[in-house]
């Protein structure tokens, strides 16, 4: 049974994707699963780690900085459609699931366009304009939560949560163990700071600026500077033993269980994750994601009391001090754990293979 996943372009989609493809394969361990990509994105090295093959399209995204770096877009569209073309009349699925990200899109409209079944996930509490459009033919859409019909058909909409990896939901880490995978003193409090696989400036500026302060106030840090920024992280942290730092983190089930408080951005996964994970959090939404959707994640748990929120404005200045502060409120972190933790939802990657596997069954035979 050959099916397609497409998405990607960041951990948000690439991570809940394979924990889709992984829940599909132990319903149905005959599926026949392949993924496709954006060359030049990090799916082309995380999906092969994961096990599965994967296909690169010549493709890249509307660029919202420079309209001039636009110019070549329609020809990379019109190119990954025709490479579209060549993997379906070669791997020929029965269906086709896509995650986000720009490659998504001539996917699963190519799939539209020949009848195929497409399925979405749309992970954000706001939905990207592809999505929209996609979700007008779609076989049915996933959603991370209510009041989505705003943007999708309702008839077709299935409220399934975000996937969250398994060896996060499955982790059975102890702190000790963790403090330890990381050489940091089990005798700190610890801050972990997460600003997605691709960095965030903003948080890392911060940081740099005030390390001493973590050290001041007996804090230590794992700090996740993304690949755009590790020289410098490294350099500014030379010969700080409370500080762990590095370009990405790849177990982060560690990374969770040694941490006391979370500084994240509040993309869907990296929210979701927190939530499994009962962290209390402080979310500095990255303001230029499409139609603001990290705000609208971050407040949806600052309405519930649930985590706290700065503005990527504000951050230079209130970030570490209010990081700090909730790092020795240890009656407001049990509040935020105690909230946030009611939010968790552990089994949204079987929810959507189920959902899925029921809607294309027969079961096709191959050959």
């Amino acid at each position: 049974m050959p099916i397609i996943i497409a998405g990607g372009g960041t951990g948000g989609h690439i991570f809940p994707a394979v924990a889709i493809a992984n829940a599909i394969k132990k319903i149905h361990p005959f599926a026949d699963i392949l993924f496709v990509g954006a060359k030049g994105k990090m799916e082309m090295e995380k999906v092969p780690q994961a096990g599965y093959k994967i296909e690169g399209l010549d493709i890249a995204g509307f660029n919202r900085s420079s309209l001039i770096k636009n110019i070549g877009l329609p020809l990379k569209l019109v190119k990954s459609f025709l490479q579209v073309r060549t993997i379906f009349k070669k791997f020929k699925p029965v269906a086709v699931i896509g995650v986000g990200g720009y490659s998504s899109f001539p996917v699963l409209r190519f799939a539209q366009s020949q009848g195929i079944k497409t399925f979405i996930h749309e992970s954000n509490s706001f939905a990207g304009k592809s999505n929209m459009l996609l979700g007008k033919k779609a076989t049915k859409i996933f959603v991370a939560i209510d009041g989505m019909e705003k943007f999708f058909p309702e008839n077709k909409i299935v409220i399934s949560g975000n996937p969250v990896r398994a060896s996060i939901t499955g982790s059975r880490v102890s702190k000790s163990e963790a403090i330890q995978h990381f050489g940091l003193d089990a005798g700190k409090t610890t801050v972990l700071s997460i600003g997605g696989s691709l960095g965030a400036r903003t948080i890392n500026d911060a940081l740099g600026h005030n390390l001493e302060a973590f050290e001041k106030n007996n804090l230590q840090l794992i700090w996740q500077t993304g690949k755009p920024y590790a020289a410098e992280g490294r350099e500014q942290c030379e010969g700080k033993k409370n500080i762990w730092v590095n370009d990405f983190i790849t177990q982060m089930e560690n990374a969770y269980a040694a941490a006391d408080v979370v500084i994240s951005r509040s993309g869907a996964m990296s929210v979701g994750e927190l939530c499994v994970m009962k962290k209390p959090a402080v979310f500095v939404p990255y303001p230029y994601a499409a139609e603001d959707h990290q705000t609208v994640n971050a407040k949806k748990l600052v309405d519930r009391n649930a985590a706290l929120m700065i503005k990527d404005s504000e951050a230079a200045d209130k970030l570490i001090p209010t990081i700090i502060a909730l790092a020795k409120d240890e009656t407001k972190q049990q509040e935020l754990k105690q909230n946030i933790s009611k939010l968790a939802i552990t089994d949204a990657d079987e929810v959507v293979a189920r959902e899925i596997l029921k809607s294309i069954a027969p079961i096709p035979q191959r050959g």
